[in-house]
């Protein structure tokens, strides 16, 4: 039986490996190495400690124990996007590595091939989710489209962990194979609000800013001036600090 753990996960991936010649494919795996492992250090993460598992142009890595979470969602991701650019200058347009990336944090425990667990499974659906995908290729000057799982969004970017705001990111509904859930996405340069996703209809995949149909609402019927509002609700309340109205 495997060891239970929670750990951090970083997942990478080329866009359009397959499509460039083999001396660019080189190029390339040896640049995300590089740039991962200099990203690492610029943001004070040890490189040297992360398991790795190379694939080509992908890179999946699980991060040591007591990894921080702000510090490879917020300066390693800015560095890595600095040194994309870096590479990618005076580049023709098709030799340009450009990259999508997926954090995550939750069950990954040491396996025989790997690790095993939820959360590798997540991350893999989340990187190779249709919707990252449309976000990168929506913004064509963009180096990096970065999707964060939910208990990533709230615990460090929603509870202000780091310096990128939540309104630079967009929520939406990934559902690959067995898959389903939400994650937000954000794109370095780009309002990822504006951006076209491919889907429009509520509940699919990057449509309606990732609601499901039970999320949406009909809009509020306006009130006339003397009109009274009564707002019932069963259950219990918390709402500190609030005043209540009661009519008998």
């Amino acid at each position: 039986m495997g060891t239970f753990g929670r750990r951090l996960l970083l997942a990478v991936d080329a866009k359009g490996y397959g499509g460039v010649d083999v001396v660019t494919q080189r190029e390339w795996q040896e640049a995300i190495r590089r740039l991962l492992r200099e990203a690492a250090g610029e943001a004070g993460l040890d490189w040297e400690q992360w398991t790795t598992q190379v694939g080509g142009d992908s890179v999946f890595a699980v991060l040591p124990k007591g990894a921080s979470e702000p510090d490879l969602v917020d300066p390693f991701m800015r560095h890595l996007e600095a040194g994309l650019r870096t590479f990618n200058r005076n580049r023709r347009d098709e030799a340009r590595l450009r990259l999508r990336a997926a954090v995550h944090f939750g069950t990954a425990s040491p396996a025989a091939n790997g690790f095993e667990g939820r959360a590798p499974v997540e991350i893999g659906r989340m990187l190779d989710s249709r919707v990252l995908k449309a976000a990168l290729a929506a913004a064509p000057a963009a180096q990096l489209a970065l999707a964060v799982s939910a208990t990533v969004f709230n615990d460090v970017i929603g509870e202000a962990y780091t310096t990128i705001e939540p309104q630079e990111f967009r929520e939406v509904l990934i559902a690959e194979k067995e898959y389903a859930g939400r994650a937000w996405i954000r794109v370095p340069g780009y309002d990822v609000t504006a951006l076209d996703l491919g889907e429009t209809e509520p509940g699919a995949e990057g449509g309606a800013r990732g609601a499901t149909a039970t999320d949406v609402r009909p809009q509020s019927t306006p009130t006339a001036p003397g009109d009274r509002v009564v707002q019932v609700i069963t259950g219990t309340v918390h709402a500190p600090g609030s005043v209540f109205g009661i009519s008998k």
